[in-house]
């Protein structure tokens, strides 16, 4: 019979492993592996009722604020916000959470500060990045 080695980071016995963790790395931050839906999810400007709820952005701004597709994954200790939530404010996910159909998801790292200070509803010009601006 074959020695077992112990390995830290494999929990389980390789022949119950998938079985007993399937999704192992699931909502983990490691490098750039796996999924993005970020790059490819539609905008805020795609989605009419959001469109219509954010009506002081302009279309170009719209366009700049990604919304996670459902069936996306959050990533562990990322920031987000619900837009469709009724009071929006931002959140640090736990890595098992998932954009469900009632959720629009905006992750904090692809949006600009300006942009995403807006969102969260800050109104000072100086964190919005027009302080200088009549």
């Amino acid at each position: 019979m074959p020695e077992k080695i112990f390995r830290p980071g494999q929990k389980h016995p390789e022949p119950w492993r998938e079985d007993l963790n399937p999704e192992a790395m699931a909502g983990q931050n490691i490098g750039t592996v796996g999924p993005h839906p970020e790059n490819d999810a539609r905008t805020a400007y795609d989605i009419k009722d959001l469109h219509r709820r954010l009506h002081d952005f302009t279309d170009d701004e719209l366009k700049q604020i990604p919304v996670l597709p459902r069936g996306s994954r959050l990533e562990q200790e990322a920031t987000y916000i619900d837009l469709r939530a009724a009071q929006p404010h931002e959140f640090t996910a736990r890595g098992d959470e998932v954009a469900g159909p009632e959720n629009w998801y905006v992750p904090k790292n692809v949006v600009g500060y300006g942009l995403w200070n807006r969102l969260i509803g800050v109104r000072d010009p100086e964190r919005l990045g027009t302080a200088g601006e009549r």
